[in-house]
């Protein structure tokens, strides 16, 4: 009988571990939270698309006559000047000529001095972006021998819904796919009248000029564009994860304490990055809380665009609410 019951409070004790152990694992875990003071500073409304690199001039150079390429002097990335010459086709005559004065030397000098080659001239400054022939390649007069750009600049796509807030002047801040760790800043100054339908999804492209054309760019290359379109100084500025939203879609933010927090209902402006403007609701100062595990304060930079080192500015005033205290 002391045996069974022995087992009976033995089965007991593994049931009641098991129940305790069970129920500890459905709590939730403890929430730290980070504590950070509303600040007055600066804040962006910025308009995010994409583009590409493009030419803001593209000229396509033909030959004047229909014949075979015999030299070719530029390659792409050469810079050209108005009136150089890029390359010499003989025309379909001249190609015939000589090809029947191969046999002796003495007639297919005689003819070269003749039959002069007919010259392929640069018609501005600027840049080679293409060459579409090799020596020897017979060409139409409508067949391109070269592109040729006389600049690179960006063009943005930007969305019916926010062409309204672009204007030219605009500071913008650009990042190529091909080098994302390189932002580069230019100036809208150009906002093309005619949209563009894509799948009922109408978008205006809007011309970017940078203030220093990186080396790297080259033409089609994709790019992520953020323009400024207002500027707020003197704004009430928390972090954006710092800001929720209850059912009735009202804004809030969380103050108080790790072990208890209340909410405040607050009014929001523009978001910059990580940063989000308070229209009402919060002062200079005022504390509120972020999890700590989404927050964390941004790292200064070496960046030389203006956009992505207000975006990763330092936080101050940031202290850590370990869980328990």
């Amino acid at each position: 009988m002391n045996k069974k019951i022995i087992i009976f409070c033995a089965v007991l004790i593994c049931m009641a571990a098991a129940f305790y152990f069970y129920k500890r694992a459905e709590q939730p875990p403890a929430v730290s939270y980070a504590v950070v003071k509303a600040q007055k500073g600066t804040i962006h409304e910025i308009v995010d698309t994409t583009g590409e690199v493009a030419a803001l001039d593209r000229v396509e150079i033909k030959p004047t006559t229909a014949g075979r390429i015999e030299t070719l002097l530029v390659d792409e990335g050469a810079a050209v000047k108005k009136g150089q010459i890029l390359a010499y086709l003989s025309s379909t005559d001249r190609a015939a000529i000589l090809d029947a004065a191969r046999a002796s030397k003495e007639d297919i000098k005689a003819w070269e001095n003749t039959y002069k080659p007919t010259p392929v001239i640069s018609p501005m400054d600027g840049i080679i972006i293409l060459k579409a022939v090799v020596e020897g390649q017979t060409v139409a007069a409508t067949d391109v021998v070269y592109a040729l750009s006389d600049q690179l600049i960006v063009v943005a796509n930007v969305d019916e819904a926010d062409i309204g807030k672009i204007k030219t002047g605009q500071k913008a801040a650009v990042q190529l796919d091909a080098y994302q760790d390189v932002y580069s800043d230019g100036k809208v100054f150009q906002i093309l009248e005619e949209g563009i339908n894509t799948n009922n999804v109408i978008t205006y492209n809007v011309k970017i000029k940078m203030d220093n054309l990186p080396s790297f760019y080259k033409s089609m290359m994709s790019a992520n564009i953020d323009v400024t379109v207002n500027t707020f100084d003197n704004a009430i500025i928390v972090p954006y994860l710092a800001v929720g939203e209850d059912e009735d879609g009202n804004a809030y933010v969380l103050a108080g304490s790790n072990k208890k927090q209340i909410r405040k209902t607050v009014k929001t402006g523009v978001q910059d990055g990580d940063k989000i403007q308070i229209l009402s609701g919060l002062n200079e100062g005022d504390e509120i809380l972020v999890k700590a595990e989404n927050y964390a304060p941004a790292q200064p930079n070496n960046s030389k665009s203006f956009m992505l080192q207000m975006n990763r500015k330092n936080m101050s005033n940031t202290d850590i609410i370990n869980s328990g205290k």
